[in-house]
């Protein structure tokens, strides 16, 4: 998709900010009703049905983009050039650059860093550990758009991601043999 593409549809990426910003603790919210319905909420139970929710809706949201933004576009030889596509082109298209460095060992396991994770940007960092320990819970949405898209392109994987250092997110990828 280009700029002068007269199909293209745009999105306001403020508008993206805020709805990165309101999913979790919309998720969080859901969960605690949830829970309550049928008992006393575990903090446990609750942070896992997020988890799931937040995960779900990523994994939605990245097969959309891996569909519309791959298919005008030559086949991919391998899993690498994948990977790279994700880096470099549905990355910009969601956040507006493209991951800062991209690390394999060869064997299926990806690592991606990017140091200025746009969706952190606003994050108060007044109280350092806490920030921290909150910002994981943004790092469910983006693992899911990362597992739907690369699902989409025939990869199967699974995705973990940290923050140690804000506004910094790694994201780990492991793909999984399809079984015969």
């Amino acid at each position: 998709m280009t700029v002068s593409d007269p199909n293209a549809r745009t999105l306001s990426s403020s508008c993206f900010d805020f709805l990165l910003i309101e999913l979790v603790p919309m998720a969080e919210r859901l969960a605690r009703e949830i829970s309550t319905v049928e008992n006393e909420p575990e903090d446990d139970e609750v942070r896992e049905t997020t988890y799931f929710r937040l995960d779900s809706l990523g994994y939605r949201v990245g097969q959309g983009l891996a569909e519309r933004f791959s298919r005008d576009r030559p086949r991919f030889t391998d899993n690498l050039d994948v990977i790279k596509f994700l880096c470099k082109d549905l990355w910009t298209v969601l956040f507006r650059k493209q991951i800062d460095n991209l690390k394999t060992n060869h064997r299926g396991v990806y690592v991606l860093t990017d140091s200025a994770f746009r969706p952190f940007a606003r994050m108060s960092m007044a109280v350092r550990g806490e920030a921290i320990s909150m910002a994981q819970a943004y790092l469910w949405f983006p693992c899911g758009v990362i597992r739907g898209a690369l699902a989409n392109l025939g990869i199967i994987t699974t995705v973990q991601a940290e923050t140690s250092d804000l506004p910094g997110a790694t994201f780990q990828i492991k793909t999984v043999q399809a079984r015969p």
